[in-house]
């Protein structure tokens, strides 16, 4: 055997490790572990437990108890960790598991709850079902489609980015934004296929890729605003209207879309400006005509030639499942399929049975052969269902600790802002509070608050609950904010920088134009200007 420690492998007295000189140990080993311990990684690490010691021990919220201010600690240590992903963010999205428990937040039982609901069983059964559409190539033939009819000639990116985001949008008004999210993102990343990938990409294509992903992510939450059925924010707010003022008109779904459809559009181009502006750059157009001209990709549409039986029936049950989503609730005077079962059935009911009948339903190639089988599942992004399960479970954590409540009394000052600034104040604290909660949960928390600060101020009550359920829906700039965000952070060409850099102006941007929309065009829907002796505060 050698001194150097380089053994023969043929020798079976050999060591399984080589050996190392001891004086060459101690001279290299102890800097090499001090190198490998002060590491900017490693900084990181330590950073997320240290901001919740601090905030832990020397942090006072008033109005609130111990339980909320460890949530708030547990906030900063596990958001350290996604910003900087010191730690893979699969795990840290399990990192509730135990910290709620060790730090009284929640059981262990209550927590494991939370990484299973039905919004997961949503995006589980639509996940396979965008398997099925990968597998047998149809987001390929709609991504060709649309990148035809959109592409221009010569090339034009950015009309090509607004023929996705536009059909985003448009599909988003008559479907959840989460499922439009879904529906998209095969049909997006089909476009995205084409393009060169690794470091054959060059940073003109890599920008365009970022930016059509956070376009169908920002898109169908930008066209779930402009009808009531879009998304659970506006059936939330149109229930409670309901509910504490039972004598006034209800919100319909026309006088609804009537404010939040030009609302919604504004904002939509702001989104395709500033998407532009970043990621549209000079030279994109020539980097990208290469891989699609529009006469070659004609060619390649007639290549695929017609669908086959399998490709229709995954259509046909794609087309089942939003037919589902759209009528199992649709208003309160014209009850969906939901009510035939006591509304016990959620959205990932219909999710889970549709994509149940794709290993039940043949495909028709081979004998015996279904629509889908498990081996063909194996690519379910499980980490990002332990992202949104740690979504949920931070959500509740804050309910339940009484961090919601104390975030909450920070709305008292709205008493006493000026009419003009009421809209945009609500706006951003309802855009700040629903990057860490739900969407839903944002607008159950803030909309009843706002209600009494209406009495107090005696404002007509619409004129503060909208500008909070809408800004609940500006969840622009974390993956957590909802799960439209996660569906494009699963496909791995944004980061969380990413959406803080888009989303912090298309923020700002949809502040301003509801500031904007509300005083004016909302107040002539909603008679905002008619006196408060109309109302019957009933639940006050």
């Amino acid at each position: 055997m050698k001194n150097n420690g380089a053994a023969d492998v043929d020798d079976p007295k050999a060591p399984l490790l080589p050996l190392q000189d001891p004086s060459e140990s101690g001279s290299r080993g102890f800097g090499s572990i001090i190198r490998s311990i002060l590491t900017l990684n490693n900084f990181f690490i330590l950073l997320g437990p240290l901001l919740c010691a601090v905030v832990c021990l020397c942090v006072r919220l008033n109005g609130g108890g111990t339980t909320s201010r460890n949530m708030l600690g547990v906030l900063a240590w596990i958001f350290t960790w996604w910003m900087t992903e010191a730690v893979p963010m699969p795990i840290t999205s399990m990192a509730p598991l135990f910290l709620f428990p060790l730090f009284g937040i929640s059981s262990a039982d209550d927590v494991a709850h939370s990484y299973m609901d039905d919004v997961i069983s949503l995006v589980l059964g639509s996940f396979i079902l965008a398997l099925a559409v990968e597998h047998y190539n149809i987001h390929r033939r709609l991504a060709l489609n649309i990148t035809v009819l959109f592409c221009g000639e010569p090339l034009n990116p950015p009309l090509l980015l607004l023929g996705i985001c536009g059909t985003t949008a448009f599909v988003s008004m008559w479907m959840h934004n989460v499922a439009a999210a879904m529906m998209m993102m095969p049909v997006a990343t089909g476009i995205l296929q084409r393009l060169p990938t690794g470091e054959a990409q060059s940073e003109l294509v890599s920008k365009f890729c970022k930016a059509v992903v956070l376009g169908v992510i920002y898109a169908a939450a930008v066209g779930g605003m402009s009808t009531l059925t879009g998304t659970g924010v506006n059936l939330i707010l149109v229930g409670m209207w309901k509910s504490y003022f039972p004598e006034a008109d209800p919100i319909s779904f026309s006088t609804w879309s009537f404010f939040a459809l030009p609302l919604a559009l504004l904002i939509f181009v702001a989104l395709w400006a500033i998407l532009c502006l970043l990621y549209c750059r000079k030279g994109t157009s020539l980097a990208l005509s290469a891989y699609l001209d529009r006469a070659h990709l004609k060619s390649e549409l007639l290549l695929l030639g017609p669908m086959a039986f399998a490709e229709k029936m995954v259509l046909v049950l794609f087309s089942l499942l939003v037919v589902l989503w759209m009528t199992r609730n649709i208003t309160d005077d014209i009850p969906g399929w939901g009510s035939l079962f006591g509304d016990r059935v959620g959205d990932g009911t219909a999710s889970v049975m549709v994509a149940t009948l794709l290993f039940i339903i043949p495909n028709k190639k081979q004998a015996g052969e279904k629509l889908m089988d498990w081996n063909k599942c194996k690519k379910l992004p499980w980490s990002i269902v332990l992202l949104l399960g740690a979504g949920f479970a931070i959500a509740e954590g804050v309910r339940t600790s009484g961090l919601a409540d104390v975030l909450s009394e920070m709305l008292g000052f709205l008493e006493s802002a000026p009419y003009w600034a009421i809209a945009p104040a609500v706006g951003i604290v309802s855009g700040v509070i629903t990057e860490f909660t739900s969407n839903n949960a944002t607008t159950t928390l803030v909309v009843p608050l706002l209600i009494q600060i209406a009495k107090s101020m005696h404002l007509h009550p619409l004129l503060l609950m909208v500008p909070g359920a809408i800004g609940a829906q500006f969840a622009f700039l974390l993956p957590t904010g909802t799960p439209s965000n996660i569906v494009g952070f699963s496909t791995g060409h944004i980061q969380i920088s990413d959406m803080v850099v888009a989303g912090t102006p298309l923020k700002v941007a949809g502040i301003l134009a509801l500031s904007i929309m509300m005083p004016t065009l909302g107040a002539y829907v909603f008679g905002t200007d008619e006196p408060m002796l109309n109302f019957s505060w009933s639940k006050m």
